[in-house]
């Protein structure tokens, strides 16, 4: 595999956005581009993009709250699957963690993508039977059609 793996910097910001688009990833009620600035405001070098030859074949959102790490935004471009970025992504995530002394790492899943699933099972991730609860705090305008 030729992709470097690196921190995001601005001028990824429209390549990692339309990534996310592509990869189904994004939500009407969250603005990609609010998620960037809120990350690189707290965790700037917990945002990492694959690139290969320029151009941003992946990207994963890593944060740490003291307790434990998340990992939010895994995407490899849909033509790119299965050559290991995902794989090589988490990995770097999880190093940079470590590296904060984060002692574990969760993700969500919506329920029914067992094809993410199968990529976290076979990453070494276990499954939790809990139910998650949250509050909006502040509502973002909606995200602009791509």
């Amino acid at each position: 595999m030729t992709v470097q793996i690196r921190a995001f910097v601005d001028e990824d910001t429209d390549a990692v956005v339309a990534l996310w688009h592509e990869a189904g990833l994004t939500r009407a009620w969250n603005d990609p581009h609010a998620d960037i600035r809120r990350i690189r405001a707290v965790w700037p070098d917990l945002l990492l993009v694959a690139e290969d030859d320029g151009r941003v074949v992946g990207s994963v959102m890593a944060g740490y709250d003291g307790h434990r790490g998340w990992l939010y935004y895994l995407a490899s471009a849909p033509h790119r699957r299965g050559e290991g970025i995902g794989r090589a992504l988490v990995a770097e995530a999880e190093r940079r963690l470590v590296a904060l002394g984060c002692p574990k790492v969760q993700l969500m899943v919506r329920p029914g993508n067992e094809i993410v699933f199968a990529f976290y099972d076979s990453a070494g991730y276990e499954r939790f039977d809990i139910a998650m609860t949250g509050k909006r705090l502040i509502v973002d305008e909606p995200a602009p059609a791509v």
